[in-house]
């Protein structure tokens, strides 16, 4: 079977597409700080060139109680299936700085990857769907489907204005399928495609001890100090093998399929390489009898990310804190209801709270966990797609991360959702050093111009 015009253009313009990913690479589209809300609206009036550009039609930047969202849509191919492609703009912050072997917002080209904070999340995964749109637009005139697009800015920390808007305009929405490129493939050079995602419950603990800071030499012994009590409480959440010891914390989980798991068995897995490159450890932990698959995939999970609170800036200050906090996130899994699992939390950190100490229990952000069927029809032209540019069939895999806006477009939007993502697990995102693999941002935009030419046949 030849390639197509749109495949051809594709490949021919591979260098314009990454030299302009480059350009939407250089805004510092940080969504968490404010100083970076100008680099926001530039990052999304960079979207919404594109797509006019392109040919999409109905091109809007949206306003949200946060940052925009950018829409846009083509739909002109009667009794063909309407696909919805969502995006990110925004990227996580950078520090620690002084870990970048590059600058995080001037991208650089290194031993076949391109480096810069988004490179993979999710600006070059997102860019990859706008270059595909283009190649059939360019080569043919229309697009085999019909297409909307909508690209938010707050998937770095909350994702409410999407969420809303989701919510309010399913009408604006409607579609056969929503594809996101936002996740990985398994290995290099092995195609993949996501069908599960952990939920989330992220949440906030503040311990109030005595009414403002207190010197530590005259109070101590005697005053509450609160990040004893966290530490306590936090100590209590877990027991020594990872357990989580929050009761009917395990009632609803619901474990992976015999097939699934005879699948991982089957994957290119060396845990030895995992530590060493991935974790950069000496030893793994996690609850025993399960594998590093199992755990990350589909187990839940408990974490600590922070303690901010009291002194901690260069030389001594003995003081006991009025107040600290901690940052604490559960992953869930099927059927773990996340405003459920947080009622549980909350009735027992309570429950332990050391004498003295007033706490706070707040949820942050949340998402349900997701999972895919395999027997989608979807799934397999996707599959077929993505093993058409690889040479190799195409693996299913789920994911330890979440994304909570697609559990709202299963639901408000009664849609199946497509995780069809080329980024790779060294990939570094959120941390130092982000990359994507180049081959892969221009094997992902033929994949999915081979998708989009598929649906529409």
């Amino acid at each position: 079977m030849s390639d197509s015009l749109a495949v051809l253009y594709a490949r021919e313009n591979r260098g314009r597409f990454l030299e302009e990913l480059k350009d939407l690479l250089r805004i510092p589209s940080v969504s968490t700080l404010p100083e970076h809300k100008p680099d926001i609206l530039r990052a999304a009036q960079w979207v919404a060139d594109d797509l006019g550009r392109t040919g999409m039609e109905h091109v809007e930047i949206i306003p949200t109680s946060g940052h925009p969202l950018v829409y846009g849509d083509w739909l002109h191919a009667p009794g063909k299936p309407t696909v919805l492609c969502y995006g990110h703009y925004d990227v996580q912050p950078v520090d620690p700085v002084d870990e970048w072997a590059t600058p995080p917002f001037e991208p650089t080209e290194r031993d076949g990857s391109l480096y810069a904070r988004g490179s993979t999340d999710d600006k070059g995964q997102m860019v990859m769907h706008l270059k595909a749109i283009e190649s059939l637009m360019r080569a043919g005139g229309k697009l085999p489907v019909n297409v909307r697009v909508l690209i938010e800015g707050e998937e770095e920390i909350s994702g409410e204005g999407i969420e809303s808007f989701v919510r309010s305009h399913p009408e604006r929405l409607a579609c056969d399928l929503v594809i996101v490129s936002d996740t990985e493939m398994f290995a290099p050079g092995l195609p993949s495609l996501t069908v599960g995602l952990r939920g989330l419950c992220y949440t906030e603990l503040v311990a109030q001890g005595p009414a403002s800071d207190l010197h530590s030499g005259s109070y101590g012994g005697a005053s509450p100090n609160p990040f004893f009590a966290l530490c306590q409480i936090i100590a209590r959440l877990k027991d020594d093998q990872g357990r989580i010891l929050i009761p009917g914390f395990y009632d609803k989980v619901k474990p992976p399929t015999e097939a699934e798991l005879k699948a991982w068995a089957s994957l290119p897995f060396d845990e030895a390489e995992y530590i060493r490159t991935e974790v950069g450890s000496t030893k793994l932990t996690g609850e025993p009898g399960y594998s590093v698959l199992y755990r990350t995939w589909a187990r839940p999970t408990l974490e600590v990310h922070g303690m901010p609170g009291g002194f901690t800036g260069a030389g001594a200050k003995t003081v006991i804190p009025a107040r600290a906090t901690a940052k604490i996130s559960m992953r869930l899994v099927p059927d773990q209801r996340p405003e459920e699992i947080f009622e549980l939390y909350r009735e027992y950190v309570m429950s332990i709270v050391p004498e003295g100490i007033r706490l706070e229990a707040k949820l942050l952000n949340m998402g349900a966990a997701v999972v895919v069927s395999t027997d989608n029809p979807v799934v397999q032209v996707a599959s077929q797609a993505m093993a058409d540019v690889y040479g190799k069939e195409t693996v299913y895999i789920r994911t330890g991360g979440s994304i909570p806006i697609v559990a709202t477009f299963q639901e408000a939007l009664k849609a199946p959702v497509l995780l069809m993502g080329f980024g790779l697990p060294d990939c570094a995102a959120h941390g130092p050093n982000e990359k994507f693999l180049i081959e892969n941002f221009y094997g992902g935009t033929e994949s999915l111009v081979r998708f989009f030419e598929r649906l529409g046949g």
